[in-house]
């Protein structure tokens, strides 16, 4: 059966720089013909697979990177002492080779290393990478590596290939998916889909100018910064959506009492989770103010609409004029084409989980994830 797991949050962050473009200056986008805010789901599901690793370790989350082969022929190396490294190297060019369906396709491609200034021999420190970045599970990379240190003929079947490269994904790659465009076959769609986080109401940059002293001229009693500078900010109330397939997730993870943990962990690293660009400058480490999860099992629902037209500051505050914003816009899902949720829980700081009443259960942050998992362990899980 469908089961979806909608995430809603409304945070506040202040003056900040948590997510730039290539010129330096915050994200932004227009909704609702006004500018606002914006901080890219990139930006924050890294955010979130750094939660993943802090909370349940690093075997919890996969490896991406040009330089996985690398990894891959030392850890191989370590297994087998006597594995030279060109043997090594040798056998993993014929895994990724394995991975390809047919002629059509490459598999997973190997860039040589640089040669020598004289182009004599590859240098003893250098290692083939892949073309692009690969994203492998900690289990794939042992696998492979066990695989290449014990296959004394070095060749490898497509099974196999598989077997190594494509099964045991690590939860964030069940959840964020992997692309890989010579091997489509190994390919993982996405469980989880993440919004790009956009303000609630019209905003604009501005620009902070700063100095710095220099100590040994102050000592001097003489006048003159250091250096000078500018660096651009923006303060915003967030409107934040992700969205979990829990069959999807289950089916990626191979276990379905497995993706019901993993789906908990999401939550909670949605909500506690925040990208970490300026941290040091602007130290912005605030918290939803109000977090509005629903478990259906028809489709997805983004409420973001609720904002079409930007929110504007009254007496109770820009939030709570969100907060009701946001309610309204769930119950008139709800009247108009009566996709009432299985079950809707709500917390939130102050008494704006009070505006979901006849909405959604209120409960706290210890109680939000043991009665999602409640209500998925009473649900049939494909």
């Amino acid at each position: 059966m469908t089961l979806i797991i909608d995430i809603h949050a409304l945070q506040t962050v202040p003056p900040s720089l948590i997510n730039r473009d290539d010129t330096g200056a915050p994200k932004t986008a227009v909704f609702g013909g006004v500018p606002r805010q914006r901080v890219s789901s990139q930006a924050w599901k890294r955010a979130i697979r750094k939660f993943f690793k802090d909370s349940s370790g690093a075997e919890s989350i996969g490896k991406r990177s040009l330089k996985l082969p690398e990894v891959i022929i030392k850890r191989a190396m370590e297994i087998s002492p006597g594995l030279s490294e060109t043997d090594a190297v040798e056998r993993l060019k014929n895994l990724f080779k394995a991975t390809a369906k047919n002629n059509k396709e490459k598999g997973i491609s190997l860039k040589e290393p640089k040669k020598n200034e004289d182009d004599a021999e590859r240098d003893a420190h250098s290692y083939p990478t892949t073309e692009a970045l690969l994203f492998l599970s900690p289990q794939q990379i042992e696998r492979a590596a066990r695989a290449i240190a014990e296959k004394e003929n070095g060749k490898f079947t497509k099974d196999e290939a598989k077997e190594f490269l494509n099964t045991a994904h690590s939860i964030d790659m069940a959840m964020f998916g992997r692309m890989l465009a010579g091997a489509p076959n190994y390919n993982i769609d996405a469980a989880v889909q993440v919004a790009h986080a956009i303000g609630v109401h019209e905003s604009e940059p501005e620009f902070d100018y700063f100095t710095a002293v220099d100590d040994v001229v102050e000592d001097r009693e003489e006048v003159g910064a250091g250096m000078i500078g500018t660096v651009q900010m923006m303060s915003s109330t967030l409107y934040r959506f992700a969205s979990v397939n829990v069959a999807a997730l289950a089916e990626n993870l191979g276990d379905a009492e497995a993706a019901r943990q993993a789906v908990a962990l999401f939550v909670q690293a949605f909500i506690k989770s925040l990208p970490r660009g300026k941290q040091n400058t602007f130290a912005n480490n605030t918290l939803p103010e109000l977090v509005y999860v629903a478990v259906r099992d028809t489709r997805s629902v983004s409420l973001v609409n609720a904002f079409e037209e930007p929110v504007a500051s009254e007496q109770g505050g820009r939030v709570h004029a969100a907060v009701e914003a946001l309610a309204k816009e769930e119950a008139a899902i709800e009247e108009t084409y009566g996709m009432k949720p299985l079950a809707a829980f709500v917390l939130g700081m102050k008494d704006y989980a009070t505006n979901f009443e006849g909405i959604a259960q209120k409960v706290t942050m210890p109680e939000l994830t043991s009665r999602i998992e409640e209500v998925l362990a009473s649900q049939e899980v494909a």
